[in-house]
């Protein structure tokens, strides 16, 4: 049997995030790797899955340097800004 188990390490012991079937007092192997961290704890097991917390993988360069300020203009074709502002 092999099931992959998320859990949390807190300096002595660790614990499942879920609830898991094994037999009380078993022996166990643990193969220990790192999870990827999303930056937000507690989420559940679907946070890693949502591009939200990813959003740097979907940037895109467009080379408007102004598209921070003016993203009205090249979203709706509002006019720009006032440059003084």
């Amino acid at each position: 049997m092999t099931e992959k188990v998320r859990a949390v390490f807190d300096g002595k012991v660790f614990y499942p995030e879920e609830p898991v079937e094994l037999e009380i007092n078993g022996h166990y192997l643990l193969k220990i790797e790192p999870a990827r961290k999303t930056g937000v704890v507690g989420l559940g097991k679907n946070a890693e899955s949502d591009s939200a917390f990813d959003i740097a993988s979907l940037a895109v360069v467009t080379g408007i340097a102004d598209l921070a300020t003016e993203h009205d203009h090249y979203l709706y074709g509002t006019p720009k800004r006032d440059s003084n502002e």
